[in-house]
């Protein structure tokens, strides 16, 4: 009762006057507890630039750490794998250039390449105990896949040279090692993916020559469609006969080109990797993450996952994915060293403060987001692309300052008479308690994550403990803040790496997100998490502190010096540096669109050049190097014909909204698309069925569109049940390789009211990549107009329509 009375006079003391300092509100507890006789609890606390030191270095020591050891994960070491022979490898398939699925880069002279080398580990280990066989397969198949919004997609004689490397005495099981040799156009695809087929070949080259055979059999398996979304994997796992013998695998991808590689994983996998790597690098919150849908990519795991039903890993390049998909994706990228490592009270106490925890994360939240759409209002989208530590000062100084403040607002307002001990043992009972909630949802959810609270809460919880006695003693002294901070130092330096991670990856998607998410609303949030997640054990230390003033004024200082700064347009977005570029990414199609009626005849065309923005900030910065892309070509989207009338390559129009239309001379490309309805009949259960082939390059894009009054019901693709209607609409990608015949298929036609305007609206767009020499003058004048910065990616396209 005197403690409860002792505060209450404390209370009303403070009613009338101002706030004690650190010295009085000390002197004050220190009486109160020899009343009490409980001299073992001291009341000091630290001095505010003691703490802002502690804590600075604290986070520098850990982000130092975190660097240090992503570069050992570099370091060579030796062994049978010869690096030097991979790199060669690696240079001889990047020199023919871009290998786009259908080319005779991709499908004759990388073939021939990756054919002559196994031929010759073949030749060379005929005396071991192991024996190779090579079987070329060129599947025709189709598919559909619930990615960018759900397309079916159909393959015609892409290439897949699978190699099985067995013990002469033959196995029965087989593990599949998967990569692809095919690109992007416009990208040598050096890190995607010609590093990882290099190092297939290193790798059988190295197993094949080993004294003793194997235990089980390898499928090495070079794919040459994997950029036309997944499709040769598809052909290798769902048609060839090896495929039934699989029952494991490992994919080796890259959203980046740099040294590091991620593992996405089947769980019991994962003994294997760690017991076989060097120094293996993986994380399942990697796995989670990209298994979300939150990252727009894919890569052959899925395809292995759902139709083969095998378990298996993904190993993939993360680092620099501001080169992914560009021209700068060269060998010279990626390090050498890379391919080598390939109840009661307190319980209300204790809820009110998690309130206060909680409230003030909301309001930084809140804060940083008004930030950002002030920065994206302001023209100022995307500062931070080539500047990723402007944006850590501009988001996170306001981040850092409101969590403070809030913090600062209740201990002096409403916590006006607990001492600054008792609220810092209650603010790290709630820092556990959050932690301790995340732990048990994520395990509720069977998420391997949870890992990641556990240490949040074992190994704080355990410093704690060992510290009670000495804080009780001698309160918030050096010594005690030096000994928390250090029990903080594991799950605080892994948690510091997982933020590299999301940064890592993040960042460069932004940059190729399209025109309708903000990015700075994004990175903001996730620059605000980061801070929340940092933040959670340091609030134990605000309330041990004296005094909050300078650093909010710090803080304050360097928010509005930074945010002058970005909306000064200091920071600009994209640099096209060689040794870290960050390219903006520009689709250019010149395009002819043809519109038919019902009867065939062209009613209206035109032909253009078709610009898209990959990023938010749409044309902003091009239109000062080129005038005539500016808001008065702005295209719109025609809702009446299929896909807006324009040549989408990939489904991705619901992204990417700003668009530019530049009349130009019309195409004539030497291959002109040859499309024809081949019959149309109506079937005895009240359908019409017709029936169409197509004749025209290796890439090609069906779009439909059924009228009013009409639906689709059926067709000739996958299972033959139409899959993915997008919003009235169905996308079909086609590709194919070498000597591939006439594309048939046929669709099915339920009719509830005859329409006017025939049953359906289909278009089809054929796809042509030409190099310099053969692209239309005004497309290469063009591009050669693109300030250096500029990554313009080019295409030849026709777009067709017809009613039926």
């Amino acid at each position: 009762m005197e403690r409860d009375s002792t505060v209450r006079r404390i209370r009303a003391q403070q009613k009338q006057q101002k706030q004690p300092d650190c010295g009085e509100e000390a002197a004050a507890l220190n009486g109160l507890r020899r009343r009490k006789h409980k001299p073992e609890v001291s009341a000091g606390l630290l001095g505010e630039s003691s703490a802002v030191l502690l804590l600075l270095g604290f986070v520098c020591l850990l982000w130092l750490l975190v660097l240090l050891s992503l570069q050992q994960l570099i370091i060579s070491s030796p062994g049978l794998f010869n690096a030097l022979r991979a790199r060669k490898h690696l240079e001889r398939i990047t020199s023919v250039g871009p290998r786009t699925v259908g080319s005779p880069e991709n499908e004759i002279t990388t073939v021939n390449y990756l054919l002559d080398q196994i031929e010759q580990i073949r030749t060379e280990s005929k005396t071991g105990p192991h024996s190779i066989t090579v079987d070329v397969q060129r599947p025709t198949g189709s598919f559909s896949i619930d990615f960018l919004g759900g397309f079916t997609s159909y393959y015609d004689r892409v290439t897949n040279i699978a190699v099985k490397l067995e013990p002469k005495t033959t196995a029965q099981h087989f593990m599949l090692a998967n990569c692809h040799f095919d690109s992007v156009a416009n990208s040598l695809g050096a890190s995607d993916d010609a590093v990882s087929c290099s190092v297939m070949l290193e790798v059988l080259h190295s197993l094949a020559n080993l004294s003793t055979p194997l235990k089980h059999g390898i499928i090495f398996l070079f794919n040459g469609a994997e950029e036309n979304i997944l499709q040769a994997s598809h052909g290798f796992i769902t048609q060839h006969p090896w495929a039934q013998q699989v029952r494991a695998f490992v994919n080796l991808e890259a959203a980046g080109a740099q040294h590091l590689q991620h593992i996405f994983t089947n769980p019991w996998l994962v003994q294997a990797y760690v017991r076989a790597a060097v120094h293996p690098f993986a994380s399942v919150v990697g796995q989670e993450v990209f298994q979300s849908g939150v990252i727009p990519s894919d890569t052959d795991f899925r395809i292995y996952r759902d139709f083969g039903k095998i378990p298996g890993i993904d190993l993939a390049f993360i680092e620099n994915g501001f080169i992914y998909h560009t021209k700068y994706d060269t060998p010279e990228r990626i390090h050498t060293d890379s391919i080598q490592r390939a109840g009661g009270r307190y319980m209300r106490d204790l809820a009110c403060a998690a309130c206060v925890a909680v409230l003030s994360w909301f309001v930084a939240l809140l804060t940083v987001l008004i930030v950002a759409l002030l920065v994206t209002l302001a023209g100022r989208s995307m500062f931070w692309y080539s500047h990723f530590y402007a944006a850590v000062c501009l988001y996170g100084s306001a981040a850092v300052g409101k969590i403070l403040l809030i913090h600062t607002l209740a201990k002096n307002l409403y916590y006006g008479g607990v001492s600054g001990v008792d609220l810092s043992e209650r603010f790290f009972d709630v820092s556990l308690l959050l932690w301790c909630c995340a732990l048990l949802f994520l395990t509720q959810r069977g998420l391997c994550s949870a890992y990641v609270p556990m240490m949040m809460v074992v190994f704080p919880l355990a410093s704690k403990l060992l510290l009670t006695k000495h804080f009780r003693a001698r309160g918030a002294s050096l010594q005690y803040s030096v000994l928390y901070l250090t029990g903080l130092a594991v799950p605080y330096v892994h948690i510091m790496f997982l933020i590299w991670v999301v940064f890592e990856i993040f960042t460069p998607i932004l940059g190729r997100s399209g025109t309708e998410i903000p990015p700075d609303i994004v990175l903001a949030s996730l620059i605000t998490l980061a801070t929340v997640i940092l933040s959670s054990y340091f609030m134990h230390f605000i309330y041990l502190t004296c005094s909050t003033r300078r650093i909010l004024a710090g803080l304050g200082s360097v928010f509005v010096l930074m945010f002058v700064l970005v909306c000064c347009g200091l920071f600009f977005p994209y640099s096209a540096d060689p040794s870290s570029p960050r390219p903006k990414r520009i689709f250019v199609q010149h395009s002819t669109r043809m519109l038919h009626a019902l009867d065939g005849t062209v009613e209206r065309s035109d032909s253009g050049l078709w610009i898209n923005s990959l990023d938010y900030s749409g044309m902003q910065h091009i239109t000062p190097h080129i005038p005539q892309i500016n808001d008065s070509i702005r295209s719109h989207c025609s809702e009446q014909l299929p896909y807006c009338g324009f040549p989408w390559f990939l489904p991705v129009k619901s992204l990417v909204k700003k668009n530019w239309y530049l009349p130009a001379p019309e195409v004539s490309p030497e291959a002109p698309l040859q499309f024809r309805l081949l019959s149309r009949q109506d079937t005895e259960w009240g359908t019409v069925k017709m029936s169409f082939e197509a004749k025209g390059p290796s890439h090609m894009s069906l779009y439909l569109r059924p009228h009013a009054g009409a639906s689709l019901m059926g067709w000739s693709f996958g299972d033959g049940t139409p899959r993915f209607d997008l919003s009235g609409e169905y996308f079909v990608f086609y590709s194919h390789g070498l000597d591939a015949p006439a594309w048939s298929f046929w669709l099915e036609i339920q009719v509830n009211v005859p329409p006017d305007e025939g049953l359906i609206s289909l278009a089809v767009s054929s796809h042509y990549f030409f190099g310099p020499d053969r692209r239309s003058e005004q497309l290469e004048s063009l591009l050669k107009r693109f300030p250096a910065w500029a990554f313009p990616s080019s295409w030849v396209s026709t777009y067709h329509m017809y009613r039926y």
